[in-house]
This record gives C-alpha cells, structure tokens and sequence, in this order.
C-alpha cells in the first residue's frame, strides 16, 4: 500500500471504500480531478510556472499561433463558410486560444464568420478565458460537455484539444494466469493507506482489449482504456460529419495500442505519488491514439496519420516562425525563443513525446498536415 497524506478528498475517498469496496481508477481521476469541493481543476489554476505544469502554449506564442492559422486554412479549404464555430476542449488559461486569434486577425473574413466555443467546467480557468480572448472581439459561449454545444444551421466546426484526452479518467486490466482482472483502489486496514488491488479474474473485460493485442498478453501485462476519450472521439465525429469540418487532437500518448501503465500524477513540476494528496496533484494518462482514431473511423469520419508534434510544427512553419519573431527580438530574447522553439520540437522534449491527431468530417477535404488518410 502507499502511505498517503491527509487532504479533504483523501478523508471523502476512505469513506466512500469503506461503504461500498474498492473503486475503479476512473472513479479515483473523477475524483481527484473533478470533485466539485476538493477536485484539482475544480479549487485552482494548475498552469503556468506557479502551477504545477506547463503547457505548450504557455512555452511559446508560435504554438497557438499556428493552431490558429491551421484552422483558418481549413475555413479555406471549406469554401470559407460565412459561419463557423471554433472549438477548444479543455482550453486552460485560454493563451492557446488568445494566440490563435491575435494570429488569424488579417486573414480575410476568418474573425468575422467565428464563434468560440469553451468546453471547460472550472470556473477559476473559465473567468481566465474570458479575460484572454476579450481584446479580440470575437463572441464565445462556455459549455460543460462537448454535446452540449448547439448546431447552427450548417455552421461547420474546427475542434481543437491540446493535452485534453490525457486527463480524462482510465480503468486498468491487469493479465492474470486464467484472465483480466481490473485494478482498483483500496485501503489497507492496518494502515489505513490507498493502495492498489486486484478485482476478481473474468473473461468478460476481453471485450475491451484490442484484438490485435489479446493473443500476446503476458501475466502482468496491463491495458488501460478510456471510456470517455472514446465517447467523446465518437461525438466530435459525428458532429463533424453532420456539419462538417475539422479536429486537431495533440496530447502525450502513443500512435498504437500497447500494454503498459502508464498512469502518473505531476505537483510542482515533478512526478508526483499517484495515490498521495488526491485532490492536490494532477492525475494523467498516456493517450491511445490508435484507439481514437478507430472511434473516428468506425463512425464514418476520417482521420490522417499520427505526427509527432515536431513534425506537426515544423510542417506548419515553426522554425520560419522563430526566425521572423528574433528578427525584432534583442539577444536574450532570441535566446528564449530558440529554447521555447527546441522544447517544442526536439526529440529530447516535447516533439516525439506529444503525438497529433487529425480527423475530418467524411465530406469534408482534407485539412492541413493530413497525410496517409484514412477512411
């Protein structure tokens, strides 16, 4: 078991064992993430250097920068409809979304035909949105759940997620010698601590391992699925098949299914016991982009191959991108950029760790960076 410190949410999870057993991982991230008195994301602003982690727009203005100008070549491409609806899940501080439009403010008729929409249920990161995207002008609408944002008409949509899937809540399946088994979160009666239990052997949790990997599972071997990254996958698909247009998905994970745990929790910028302070520490897991991508598929939507977000940048014109920012930039300055650009796109850093993602209505042409298309 692991030793645990006390928090309010620690003290609410023990009860909850207590009168009904173990509980799943995803009930633990719901939790801890999104608990309405005590979850992470619920009672603070987690971003930034004061915060616990950084994101990449937080890195650099040239990632949402680009962001935004991908999206209005899409708006080309589509025949620059009179409206359409721009999209964030999981929109943070609302910097990525604040770059973006600061970017696209010359780009003919764009600004005019956009509607931005926030999928964000904290009210301290909701209040920092708003504040973000105020100079620009442009209408936005806040929204609990992706399906909550109403159609307009034909209005197509460009949906954007950067480092949204990895938060959402994951069960594990531990291999055993006779069948799967799910891992579960329990408390030790001696010492009162979380720790990590096996459920009950069955056959049934087959069903959720890829068919592709069941015949090669070990003993120990631990699959993680995502119930909701697929669910909400499936949505963006179909909406964008029903209105057409576009998503860009970038997150930390993996381009094909595979066996691993890959569970981990960040506070103050380092890695951070799982089980320790729940509530007060991020809670993440890798992302199946392979598992996405089949959601999108099997819903009659299409999707591009897997990048690397080096690739990604670099193909949108990153490094032409730095370049043009030190050509103003004094000697320190430049110096931050070209470390903002290398933690973006190098290998060592954020470019092969974080993978791209992007899917498109099954009438919709192929957005910008779509290569080996599938569907």
């Amino acid at each position: 078991m692991t030793e645990t410190s006390e928090t309010p949410l620690l003290d609410h999870l023990k009860r909850r064992i207590a009168l009904s057993g173990p509980i799943t991982i995803a009930d633990f991230m719901n939790d801890a993430l999104a608990h309405p008195e005590f979850g992470y994301y619920r009672k603070q602003d987690p971003f930034g250097r004061d915060g616990d982690f950084i994101t990449a727009p937080e890195i650099s203005q040239m990632f949402g920068e680009l962001i935004g100008l991908w999206a209005a070549v899409s708006w080309q491409q589509m025949g620059s409809p009179r409206k359409i609806d721009l999209v964030e899940l999981g929109p943070g501080r609302g910097t990525l979304m604040a770059d973006a439009l600061r970017a696209v403010r010359n780009v003919p008729g764009f600004s005019d035909a956009l509607t931005v929409r926030f999928v964000e249920t904290s009210p301290v990161l909701r209040s920092h949105q708003q504040t973000a995207i105020m100079p620009y002008g442009i209408p936005a609408t806040w929204h609990e759940v992706f399906d909550d944002i109403p159609s307009r008409g034909n209005a197509p949509m460009i949906v954007i997620g950067n480092e949204f899937f990895d938060a959402l809540p994951i069960r594990q399946f531990e291999r055993g010698d006779h069948g799967w088994a799910e891992r579960l979160i329990g408390v030790d009666a001696g010492t009162g601590a979380l720790g990590f239990v096996r459920g009950q052997e069955t056959p049934v949790t087959d069903a959720l391992i890829p068919a592709t990997l069941r015949g090669t599972a070990k003993p120990g071997d631990i699959f993680e699925s995502c119930a909701l990254a697929i669910a909400i996958a499936d949505q963006v698909a179909r909406r964008l098949n029903a209105v057409g247009g576009a998503a860009l998905f970038i997150d930390y994970g993996h381009p094909h299914s595979a066996f691993g745990d890959t569970l981990q929790a960040l506070k103050d910028h380092k890695f951070h016991s799982v089980l320790d302070q729940p509530g007060d520490a991020d809670v993440t897991a890798h992302v199946d982009f392979a598992a996405i991508g089949r959601t999108i598929l099997e819903a009659d939507g299409r999707v591009g191959a897997v990048l690397t977000q080096g690739t990604f940048l670099r193909m949108l014109g990153i490094e032409q991108r730095a370049e043009l920012l030190k050509e103003t930039a004094d000697a320190e300055q430049a110096k931050l950029i070209d470390t903002a650009l290398a933690r973006l796109i190098e290998a060592d850093q954020m470019g092969t760790l974080f993978k791209v993602l992007i899917g498109y209505g099954r009438d919709t042409a192929p957005p910008p960076c779509v290569s080996g298309a599938e569907g």
